[in-house]
């Protein structure tokens, strides 16, 4: 089995088999996997950005139990060494674990993306949550005109 399927496996006993987080980042996978190969990311660059786009959310569900409430700041402060607990054993490179790490820890934020992949899950990531939370117009459009950089998901996101 492959090192990203072994890895969504293990993300969907980790959530409990909760159905809305394993939708939630199956769908997140799907369009960072879609963005990646039609960008033409190279072959280990898209494995990095498909394992992160599985595990990128893996501290919301521990923030919901523990604090009750899973807000970007609580998940800031359990997301690496809950990703860094997650990959060890993986049979990944350490190289692609550190890069992970990064981005899973950076998927928030969007001024000064570090490369391809980084971008590609922060848009994979407002995509799915556009549709799930109705955004406007408005901050469709903004984001469309000032923060996307790949051709896939403006074209994506034109259908809304």
């Amino acid at each position: 089995m492959k090192a990203v399927s072994i890895i969504a496996k293990k993300m969907i006993l980790y959530s409990h088999w909760n159905l809305q987080n394993i939708n939630y980042f199956m769908r997140i996978y799907a369009y960072a996997k879609l963005f990646g190969e039609t960008e033409k990311l190279g072959k280990d660059t898209q494995k990095t950005l498909d394992i992160a786009a599985v595990i990128y959310d893996i501290a919301c569900p521990l923030c919901l139990h523990k604090y009750g409430n899973p807000d970007s700041k609580r998940q800031e402060m359990e997301r690496i060494i809950l990703v860094e607990e997650f990959l060890r054993g993986a049979e990944i490179l350490e190289e692609m674990k550190k890069r992970i790490v990064y981005l899973v820890d950076h998927y928030h934020i969007y001024t000064n993306v570090d490369g391809k992949d980084n971008q590609i899950l922060f848009e994979a990531d407002y995509l799915v949550n556009e549709d799930k939370s109705s955004y406007s117009k408005k901050n469709i459009q903004y984001f469309m005109d000032k923060i996307f950089r790949t051709k896939t998901e403006k074209r994506i996101t034109k259908i809304y």
